[in-house]
């Protein structure tokens, strides 16, 4: 017993039939099927400045995208708790961490969204706004990081913490004899 399906019997008394197109959705691209039709199909533009107004798009998300991982971090601190635990460390290692290798990788994270004029992709003067907004963002992390570890106790922000360096005065004694 084999089964098939009839797909052409769904064409013609299709109850979908009369549903609007989804947004989106072109005629044009869907009716050619292969063969060139009547209308002019849309094609993208892929001219060089087309092409570096993408590059600079992208550029831009990447150098937002620190700052988009900020809340899922903040997310993990909260569920970490504020004791010192293995878990919690590995948490703050990371946060920290990662501003650090960023930073240091900027001109090759950049490198690929260079406009095509540009001499040296690796430069740090391509995409200037881009890397200082992604510097900005991972400065941004540290410093939650840093928050992070202040509010764990891990940083000597108290005057506590600072008495082994602290010298006593002489002892004001008062003597009657």
């Amino acid at each position: 017993m084999s089964t098939s399906l009839q797909y052409s019997s769904l064409e013609t008394t299709s109850r979908w039939k009369n549903l609007p197109p989804p947004p989106g959705f072109s005629e044009a691209s869907s009716s050619s099927k292969g063969n060139i039709s009547s209308k002019a199909v849309a094609t993208p533009s892929t001219t060089p400045e087309a092409y570096d107004q993408l590059k600079d798009k992208r550029a831009w998300d990447l150098a937002i995208s620190p700052a988009k991982s900020l809340p899922m971090q903040f997310f993990m601190l909260y569920m970490s708790g504020s004791g010192v635990q293995i878990f919690s460390m590995g948490i703050i290692f990371m946060l920290l961490s990662s501003p650090f290798k960023n930073i240091a990788g900027m001109n090759e994270a950049f490198a690929s969204f260079a406009p095509s004029a540009s001499k040296n992709p690796k430069s740090l003067s391509t995409l200037t706004l881009q890397k200082l907004a992604y510097f900005a963002c991972n400065l941004l992390t540290l410093g939650v990081g840093l928050w992070k570890c202040r509010s764990m106790g891990l940083l000597p922000t108290g005057t506590g913490d600072w008495l082994a360096f602290e010298t006593r005065g002489p002892a004001p004694e008062l003597s009657l004899l």
